[in-house]
């Protein structure tokens, strides 16, 4: 299963960025199976990271899982081609950590996640370590 569309990564970048990253065929258009294929495979990260906390796949997809699993799908795509600019491989990072986050329990998926801990709930969160810095946000 899936955790983003192409829609949640054209969300993120213009569509003639996702052409580039995706038009093998060099028709002008974004070759779906492409963009498929990078999301099914930041799906598949995902999984690696949260599978020994939940029973997957998980349905209903955490509105978080959908904005990191098109980051992870978009540092895929430029993976594929010169690789990806720094602000994208910041974003890799920040998703990943927020992953491991998750899988410890520091952190929640939110409102769907199936622990059923959501907005202001403070079940197995922690503060002594921070997910984000100003070194891992400074870029943004």
């Amino acid at each position: 299963m899936s955790y983003a569309e192409i829609s949640d990564i054209r969300k993120q970048i213009r569509e003639s960025e996702l052409i580039g990253l995706t038009d093998e065929g060099d028709l002008g258009v974004v070759d779906a199976t492409v963009a498929d294929n990078a999301i099914e495979a930041a799906s598949v990260e995902i999984d690696g990271y949260l599978g020994g906390r939940y029973t997957l796949p998980l349905d209903p997809v955490p509105d978080i899982l959908k904005k990191l699993c098109a980051d992870i799908a978009i540092y895929n795509l430029y993976s594929l081609a010169d690789g990806p600019p720094e602000n994208r491989e910041t974003r890799y990072k920040n998703a990943i950590a927020f992953l491991k986050a998750v899988n410890k329990g520091d952190i929640s998926l939110g409102a769907n996640d199936p622990e059923g801990t959501g907005p202001g709930d403070t079940a197995g969160v922690s503060s002594s370590e921070p997910v984000f810095s100003n070194d891992t946000l400074k870029n943004y």
